[in-house]
């Protein structure tokens, strides 16, 4: 187990992430703007639900990494080890890909121009309350390995 501090207090990206989709889904019932009909509508429809399951099975996937590796899959708790294999060998950050590619796709699946709104806000305040954190907290607990994780990994993707 990790002596040092977690990076956050809070779980910022899930609490982040569903705030923006309630968001949207209320904005778009207060202020609806205008979508796509016919052929292009249902597309973009089958797009959405595409780009929500493969965002759902990203996340999943490194859930299921981080759990292998026997450290902790919550944001506000300290790192036990430093996990670069599956998904996190593409993406540092690939569950925050995928909660932002599932905001993008419902998006697209809903008709809701909110959610994209929504979805840039939450890649934003994410990367700003969790993520640049959790980097100061890895490269404290793992140094010069995270410093060469960090340079050939990309934060997003």
């Amino acid at each position: 187990m990790s002596t040092l501090p977690p990076p956050n207090r809070i779980p910022w990206p899930p609490i982040i992430t569903l705030a923006g989709i309630v968001l949207a889904v209320a904005a778009q019932y207060f202020l609806p703007l205008p979508w796509f009909t016919g052929f292009l509508g249902e597309f973009l429809f089958m797009l959405g639900i595409l780009m929500i399951a493969g965002s759902l099975g990203l996340a999943i996937h490194a859930l299921l990494t981080i759990r292998r590796h026997n450290t902790t899959v919550m944001p506000h708790r300290s790192a036990d080890h430093l996990v670069t294999e599956g998904p996190f060998r593409f993406s540092r950050n690939p569950i925050y890909v995928g909660d932002v590619g599932v905001t993008l796709g419902l998006g697209f699946a809903l008709g809701n121009l909110w959610m994209f709104a929504a979805a840039i806000t939450t890649g934003i305040l994410i990367n700003r309350l969790a993520i640049l954190r959790e980097e100061r907290h890895l490269e404290n607990a793992f140094g010069h390995a995270y410093r060469n994780y960090r340079k050939k990994v990309r934060r997003w993707i």
